[in-house]
């Protein structure tokens, strides 16, 4: 599924169709086209520099390989120990998930509860960060036995931990976007070396919008998995309620037209980070004539791997770094 156009032109010409297929009105179509187009024209954000997106898209001028939560499969994820695991397992970079502490600390985790990772149990909103600390985040992982006294790392110790390997970082921002781009802001006043070797990204446009916004030196990335409104990542339907399902596949349809054809304008975005089942050497190619970089995820067998490496020539994110597994959702 990719509702897609050849350019800003087309895909305002499909608005206007649209437009005048719902309302039979020339007129109201053109004002409503007209004023998405002024919009968007005034109301977008230029890229980072392209030259500097390339390098840290492919940083040893060929496909990067980036670990999943630091490699999900291969050791806790979201921990300092996933971090160096991935490094000596040969990553070029790891995939951090953002979220933050009843009081407002920055941490590393991907879901809004510590239930599914550790051995605790809570909603994020609820837990100061003096308790998520208490929990083992490798309590529940394969190799758990390996990994005793690790502990959920604030943001700042594991970036510190990533540049200290030398590692590219795509920080994934779960939400709460205000508060996000000012932790992110922070860190990159404190450490500019941020500015060529990481890349902010989320599947929420507002966020990777405001993080341009503030700070217009960060390269930063859209997330897109489609049908993801409608369907779990395992492909699973969402609701069973059938207008339910049916009113989220529309939001579906929606929201990837509007990644492909014009929020990745709007956004100043330099990367555009997919689901692997969407990506052909087509589908890359049309995204680099735009001057957009493309990274899958997530790429977990060594046949992707290598069609990856060899025939798309297109960098990706994965679970595992040593061997074949299952996503990580």
């Amino acid at each position: 599924m990719f509702c897609y156009c050849e350019g800003l032109p087309a895909a305002f010409s499909a608005v206007l169709v649209a437009a005048l297929a719902l309302s039979r009105s020339a007129g109201l179509s053109c004002l409503l086209t007209g004023g998405l187009y002024l919009a968007l024209r005034l109301g977008s954000l230029p890229p980072a520099d392209p030259q500097r997106a390339q390098l840290l898209v492919q940083p040893r001028r060929g496909p990067a390989r980036i670990a999943h939560r630091g490699g999900a499969h291969d050791a806790p994820e979201n921990t300092r120990a996933a971090i160096r695991q991935a490094a000596e397992n040969g990553a070029t970079g790891v995939e951090l998930d953002l979220e933050f502490t009843a009081d407002g600390v920055p941490i590393l985790m991907h879901d809004e509860t510590v239930d599914r990772t550790t051995d605790g149990s809570g909603s994020l909103r609820d837990l100061a960060f003096a308790e998520v600390r208490k929990f083992n985040p490798a309590a529940k992982h394969r190799l758990w036995r390996d990994y005793r006294g690790e502990k959920i790392p604030t943001l700042k110790e594991a970036v510190l931990e990533s540049m200290h390997h030398d590692l590219i970082i795509y920080f994934d921002v779960k939400g709460h976007a205000n508060q996000a781009v000012a932790a992110l802001r922070e860190l990159y006043l404190e450490y500019p070396q941020l500015y060529n070797t990481s890349i902010v990204c989320s599947f929420m446009p507002d966020v990777v919008y405001k993080m341009r916004q503030a700070d217009r030196n960060v390269v930063t990335a859209l997330t897109h998995r489609p049908w993801s409104f409608s369907h779990w990542g395992d492909g699973r339907p969402r609701f069973s309620s059938f207008w339910k399902h049916y009113l989220t596949l529309a939001l579906d349809v929606v929201m990837d037209w509007s990644m492909h054809n014009f929020l990745w304008h709007f956004c100043g975005v330099s990367v555009f980070l997919v689901q692997k089942n969407f990506v052909s050497q087509e589908y890359v190619r049309q995204w680099s004539a735009k001057g957009i970089q493309v990274v899958a995820w997530t790429v977990n067998t060594i046949a992707e791997k290598m069609y990856y490496e060899n025939v798309l020539q297109t960098s990706y994110i994965t679970d595992s770094l040593i061997e074949d597994c299952d996503p990580h959702y």
